[in-house]
Protein backbone atom coordinates (compact mmCIF):
# COMPACT_ATOMS: atom_id res chain seq x y z
CA UNK A 1 0.00 0.00 0.00
CA UNK A 2 2.68 2.14 0.75
CA UNK A 3 4.42 1.88 -2.65
CA UNK A 4 0.99 2.61 -4.42
CA UNK A 5 0.43 5.87 -2.21
CA UNK A 6 4.02 6.71 -3.31
CA UNK A 7 3.20 6.41 -7.34
CA UNK A 8 -0.02 7.80 -6.53
CA UNK A 9 1.18 11.07 -4.90
CA UNK A 10 4.01 11.67 -7.18
CA UNK A 11 2.47 11.24 -10.58
CA UNK A 12 -0.75 12.67 -10.04
CA UNK A 13 -3.16 14.99 -8.49
CA UNK A 14 -5.21 12.77 -6.98
CA UNK A 15 -5.58 12.39 -3.15
CA UNK A 16 -2.98 10.12 -1.50
CA UNK A 17 -4.17 10.42 1.79
CA UNK A 18 -1.18 8.51 4.97
CA UNK A 19 1.37 8.71 2.06
CA UNK A 20 4.95 7.98 4.01
CA UNK A 21 8.45 9.40 3.89
CA UNK A 22 9.65 8.84 0.62
CA UNK A 23 12.79 7.02 0.28
CA UNK A 24 15.30 6.27 -2.65
CA UNK A 25 14.31 2.56 -1.87
CA UNK A 26 10.91 2.95 -1.56
CA UNK A 27 10.16 5.87 -4.53
CA UNK A 28 12.14 2.27 -6.62
CA UNK A 29 9.47 0.10 -5.11
CA UNK A 30 6.55 2.41 -5.82
CA UNK A 31 7.62 2.50 -9.49
CA UNK A 32 6.45 -0.82 -9.83
CA UNK A 33 3.45 -0.16 -9.68
CA UNK A 34 3.32 3.22 -12.00
CA UNK A 35 1.65 0.97 -14.87
CA UNK A 36 -1.49 0.35 -12.21
CA UNK A 37 -1.54 4.75 -11.37
CA UNK A 38 -1.93 4.83 -15.10
CA UNK A 39 -5.04 2.51 -15.16
CA UNK A 40 -6.40 4.48 -12.56
CA UNK A 41 -5.88 7.33 -14.99
CA UNK A 42 -7.91 5.66 -17.85
CA UNK A 43 -10.62 4.57 -15.75
CA UNK A 44 -11.21 8.28 -14.95
CA UNK A 45 -10.92 9.29 -18.47
CA UNK A 46 -13.48 6.68 -19.26
CA UNK A 47 -15.83 7.88 -16.70
CA UNK A 48 -15.18 11.55 -18.24
CA UNK A 49 -15.61 10.77 -22.17
CA UNK A 50 -19.10 9.22 -21.20
CA UNK A 51 -20.65 12.16 -19.41
CA UNK A 52 -19.00 14.88 -21.91
CA UNK A 53 -20.04 13.08 -24.71
CA UNK A 54 -23.52 12.60 -23.56
CA UNK A 55 -23.70 16.27 -22.99
CA UNK A 56 -21.66 17.81 -25.63
CA UNK A 57 -21.17 17.48 -29.50
CA UNK A 58 -17.73 15.59 -30.05
CA UNK A 59 -15.58 18.47 -30.48
CA UNK A 60 -15.78 20.41 -26.99
CA UNK A 61 -16.12 16.75 -25.76
CA UNK A 62 -12.54 15.73 -26.68
CA UNK A 63 -10.80 19.30 -25.65
CA UNK A 64 -12.49 18.75 -22.58
CA UNK A 65 -11.09 15.12 -21.95
CA UNK A 66 -7.67 16.27 -23.10
CA UNK A 67 -8.10 18.89 -19.97
CA UNK A 68 -8.86 16.61 -17.63
CA UNK A 69 -6.09 14.33 -19.10
CA UNK A 70 -3.56 17.01 -18.24
CA UNK A 71 -4.66 18.44 -14.56
CA UNK A 72 -5.00 14.45 -13.89
CA UNK A 73 -1.44 14.42 -13.74
CA UNK A 74 -0.84 17.97 -12.72
CA UNK A 75 1.32 18.84 -15.54
CA UNK A 76 4.12 17.51 -13.93
CA UNK A 77 5.01 15.36 -17.17
CA UNK A 78 4.39 17.92 -19.64
CA UNK A 79 6.55 20.36 -17.62
CA UNK A 80 9.13 17.95 -18.34
CA UNK A 81 8.46 17.23 -22.09
CA UNK A 82 8.43 21.62 -22.45
CA UNK A 83 12.25 21.59 -20.98
CA UNK A 84 13.15 19.09 -23.20
CA UNK A 85 11.92 20.80 -26.14
CA UNK A 86 13.85 23.50 -25.00
CA UNK A 87 17.06 22.05 -24.11
CA UNK A 88 17.13 18.90 -26.50
CA UNK A 89 16.91 20.93 -29.90
CA UNK A 90 19.01 23.69 -29.42
CA UNK A 91 22.38 23.63 -31.25
CA UNK A 92 24.87 23.54 -28.25
CA UNK A 93 27.09 21.12 -25.80
CA UNK A 94 25.76 18.53 -24.00
CA UNK A 95 26.56 20.24 -20.60
CA UNK A 96 25.08 23.55 -22.07
CA UNK A 97 21.72 21.48 -23.05
CA UNK A 98 22.10 20.28 -19.22
CA UNK A 99 21.77 23.71 -17.88
CA UNK A 100 18.99 24.67 -20.42
CA UNK A 101 16.84 21.87 -18.85
CA UNK A 102 17.49 23.28 -15.50
CA UNK A 103 15.96 26.69 -16.48
CA UNK A 104 12.61 27.47 -15.05
CA UNK A 105 11.60 30.12 -18.04
CA UNK A 106 10.10 28.50 -20.99
CA UNK A 107 11.35 29.18 -24.54
CA UNK A 108 10.27 29.51 -27.98
CA UNK A 109 10.95 25.42 -28.84
CA UNK A 110 9.04 24.56 -25.21
CA UNK A 111 5.45 26.61 -26.78
CA UNK A 112 5.92 25.36 -29.80
CA UNK A 113 6.51 21.93 -29.15
CA UNK A 114 3.93 21.99 -26.06
CA UNK A 115 1.24 23.33 -29.06
CA UNK A 116 1.91 20.75 -31.35
CA UNK A 117 1.67 17.53 -28.93
CA UNK A 118 -1.47 19.37 -27.44
CA UNK A 119 -2.96 19.74 -30.54
CA UNK A 120 -1.43 16.08 -32.05
CA UNK A 121 -3.44 14.64 -28.78
CA UNK A 122 -6.57 16.37 -29.53
CA UNK A 123 -6.71 15.08 -33.01
CA UNK A 124 -5.61 11.81 -31.64
CA UNK A 125 -8.82 11.60 -29.19
CA UNK A 126 -10.93 13.24 -31.98
CA UNK A 127 -9.94 9.89 -34.17
CA UNK A 128 -10.61 7.02 -32.45
CA UNK A 129 -12.65 4.41 -33.37
CA UNK A 130 -15.60 4.27 -31.31
CA UNK A 131 -15.22 0.51 -30.66
CA UNK A 132 -11.47 0.80 -29.16
CA UNK A 133 -12.42 4.04 -27.71
CA UNK A 134 -12.44 2.99 -23.84
CA UNK A 135 -9.56 0.55 -24.51
CA UNK A 136 -7.54 2.88 -25.58
CA UNK A 137 -7.83 5.56 -22.45
CA UNK A 138 -6.97 2.71 -20.30
CA UNK A 139 -3.81 1.31 -22.55
CA UNK A 140 -2.36 4.90 -23.15
CA UNK A 141 -2.08 5.91 -19.55
CA UNK A 142 -0.55 2.39 -18.49
CA UNK A 143 2.17 2.01 -21.29
CA UNK A 144 3.33 5.38 -20.90
CA UNK A 145 3.81 5.06 -17.71
CA UNK A 146 5.40 1.74 -17.67
CA UNK A 147 7.78 3.55 -20.26
CA UNK A 148 8.89 5.67 -17.71
CA UNK A 149 10.04 2.78 -15.50
CA UNK A 150 11.78 1.02 -18.90
CA UNK A 151 13.56 4.16 -19.67
CA UNK A 152 14.34 5.13 -15.35
CA UNK A 153 16.13 1.35 -14.99
CA UNK A 154 17.75 0.79 -18.97
CA UNK A 155 19.43 4.00 -19.12
CA UNK A 156 21.59 5.59 -17.45
CA UNK A 157 21.25 9.24 -15.70
CA UNK A 158 22.82 12.61 -17.17
CA UNK A 159 23.42 14.28 -14.00
CA UNK A 160 26.26 13.94 -12.02
CA UNK A 161 24.60 16.01 -8.59
CA UNK A 162 21.34 15.17 -7.17
CA UNK A 163 17.54 15.20 -8.73
CA UNK A 164 14.50 14.14 -8.61
CA UNK A 165 15.14 11.63 -11.23
CA UNK A 166 18.02 10.19 -9.44
CA UNK A 167 16.25 9.88 -6.67
CA UNK A 168 13.68 7.00 -8.28
CA UNK A 169 16.95 5.37 -10.92
CA UNK A 170 19.56 5.01 -8.14
CA UNK A 171 17.46 1.75 -6.27
CA UNK A 172 15.64 0.55 -9.63
CA UNK A 173 16.64 -2.66 -10.51
CA UNK A 174 15.57 -5.36 -12.74
CA UNK A 175 13.18 -7.34 -10.96
CA UNK A 176 11.14 -3.71 -10.43
CA UNK A 177 11.34 -3.70 -13.99
CA UNK A 178 10.23 -7.07 -14.47
CA UNK A 179 7.54 -6.81 -12.19
CA UNK A 180 6.13 -3.39 -13.69
CA UNK A 181 6.35 -5.41 -17.36
CA UNK A 182 3.55 -8.31 -15.81
CA UNK A 183 1.35 -5.58 -14.35
CA UNK A 184 1.56 -3.30 -17.94
CA UNK A 185 0.75 -6.36 -19.94
CA UNK A 186 -2.31 -7.63 -17.48
CA UNK A 187 -3.58 -4.09 -17.70
CA UNK A 188 -3.02 -3.61 -21.43
CA UNK A 189 -4.40 -7.44 -22.05
CA UNK A 190 -7.55 -6.37 -19.94
CA UNK A 191 -7.90 -3.67 -21.55
CA UNK A 192 -7.61 -4.60 -25.17
CA UNK A 193 -7.56 -8.42 -25.45
CA UNK A 194 -5.94 -8.47 -28.64
CA UNK A 195 -4.08 -5.42 -28.96
CA UNK A 196 -2.58 -5.15 -25.81
CA UNK A 197 0.57 -7.18 -26.15
CA UNK A 198 1.49 -5.47 -29.96
CA UNK A 199 0.98 -1.89 -27.93
CA UNK A 200 3.14 -3.08 -25.37
CA UNK A 201 5.96 -4.07 -27.90
CA UNK A 202 5.51 -0.66 -29.83
CA UNK A 203 5.74 1.39 -26.94
CA UNK A 204 8.97 -0.48 -26.15
CA UNK A 205 9.97 0.25 -29.45
CA UNK A 206 9.26 3.61 -29.39
CA UNK A 207 10.89 4.42 -25.57
CA UNK A 208 13.77 2.61 -26.97
CA UNK A 209 14.17 5.22 -30.08
CA UNK A 210 13.35 8.34 -27.86
CA UNK A 211 15.86 7.24 -24.97
CA UNK A 212 18.69 6.68 -27.26
CA UNK A 213 17.79 10.01 -29.53
CA UNK A 214 17.78 11.78 -25.63
CA UNK A 215 21.00 10.20 -24.68
CA UNK A 216 22.63 11.11 -27.89
CA UNK A 217 21.59 14.62 -26.88
CA UNK A 218 23.02 15.02 -23.27
CA UNK A 219 25.02 12.13 -22.77
CA UNK A 220 21.68 10.15 -20.82
CA UNK A 221 18.53 10.78 -19.57
CA UNK A 222 17.20 12.61 -16.73
CA UNK A 223 13.87 13.55 -14.82
CA UNK A 224 12.55 15.98 -17.69
CA UNK A 225 13.53 12.71 -19.91
CA UNK A 226 10.92 10.52 -18.51
CA UNK A 227 8.19 13.26 -18.28
CA UNK A 228 8.59 13.79 -21.75
CA UNK A 229 8.86 10.17 -22.80
CA UNK A 230 5.31 9.95 -20.81
CA UNK A 231 3.79 12.69 -22.85
CA UNK A 232 5.24 11.24 -26.26
CA UNK A 233 4.08 7.68 -25.30
CA UNK A 234 0.51 8.58 -24.58
CA UNK A 235 -0.56 10.22 -27.75
CA UNK A 236 1.75 7.77 -30.05
CA UNK A 237 -0.47 5.18 -28.50
CA UNK A 238 -3.50 6.47 -29.26
CA UNK A 239 -2.73 7.24 -33.19
CA UNK A 240 -1.20 3.38 -33.09
CA UNK A 241 -4.42 2.21 -32.12
CA UNK A 242 -6.53 4.11 -34.49
CA UNK A 243 -4.07 3.14 -37.06
CA UNK A 244 -4.09 -0.37 -36.66
CA UNK A 245 -7.74 -1.08 -35.95
CA UNK A 246 -9.12 -0.59 -39.12
CA UNK A 247 -6.61 -2.52 -40.51
CA UNK A 248 -7.12 -5.42 -38.24
CA UNK A 249 -11.18 -4.95 -39.01
CA UNK A 250 -11.03 -5.10 -43.04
Amino acid sequence: MNSFLIALKFLSRLPAPGTPEITAERAARSMILFPLVGAIFGLILVAADWAFRLLLPALPANALLLLVWVVLSGGLHLDGFIDCCDGLWVAKSPAERLEILRDTHVGAYGVIGTVLLLLVKFAALAGLPQATRWPALIVAPVLARWAMVYATQRYSYARKGPGLGLWFKENLRVPHLAAATVIALALALAGHLWLGPAMLLLTWLATMLIARWTQSRIGGLTGDAYGMICEVIEPFILLSMTVIYPLIMR
